[in-house]
């Protein structure tokens, strides 16, 4: 697939290095040709210097045939702007996400009905909760996480009960996957739990929370 990073600071670079070892073509566009120094060494994709707004650069881009652009300058603004022009300008590009550097802008960008990954909150929230509790952790958000994938380490209290006792009063929680001992496996809802298992469920913060907090207090 093709793909654009509009930005090449720290998180672009990474980015754009992670798409491009996926097996995907990638352009790179910064306003500064020194900021490609941050592209990793055995990085192969191209590399355009513009400004991401001008239709010279998007076209030098090749803006007409991509799949997906990333917009994750470090300005909110710029980012609502060019998220907002590019999903305009090239209905053709499937999927427009721009980064949102600071949650006090979020709403602003909301506001565009663009879809956000807000790398700040969603950075700060996934430490709060190795901090408070390192046995169930997030591991994939979705949209702009409202819904996210969490793993859970099955605690020795818990040995021994179903998947379905676990869940039984927790709203908004999806089981989708049981690990033991390095193998998964979709599990039903009678499975029954050992110590060490890991447990990945997919859920809504509401959900997530009812669940860790049954996870600490034990059976019922």
């Amino acid at each position: 697939m093709n793909f654009i990073v509009l930005g090449c600071g720290r998180f672009g670079a990474e980015l754009a290095y992670r798409l491009f070892q996926h097996g995907h073509q990638v352009v790179v566009v910064d306003n500064e040709q020194k900021s490609f120094n941050r592209l990793h060494a055995d990085f192969r994709g191209r590399t355009v210097v513009g400004e991401a707004l001008s239709a010279d650069t998007l076209s030098r881009a090749d803006a007409d045939h991509a799949d997906g652009v990333a917009v994750v300058t470090n300005s909110d603004v710029l980012n609502a702007v060019i998220g907002h022009s590019v999903r305009v300008h090239y209905p053709n590009v499937k999927q427009v996400i721009v980064r949102n550097y600071d949650p006090a802008m979020r709403g602003m960008l909301e506001s565009f009905g663009l879809q956000i990954v807000s790398s700040t909150a969603w950075g700060a929230e996934r430490m709060q909760e190795l901090l408070n509790d390192s046995s169930f952790r997030a591991v994939f958000s979705a949209g702009n996480g409202e819904v996210e994938m969490y793993e859970m380490y099955i605690p020795q209290k818990w040995d021994g009960m179903s998947i379905s006792e676990l869940m039984k009063g927790c709203a908004e929680i999806v089981s989708l996957a049981l690990t033991r001992a390095g193998k998964a496996e979709i599990p039903s809802s009678e499975a029954v739990l050992h110590q060490g298992d890991v447990l990945t469920v997919s859920a809504t913060f509401k959900g997530a929370k009812s669940l860790r907090t049954k996870l600490q207090e034990g059976k019922n």
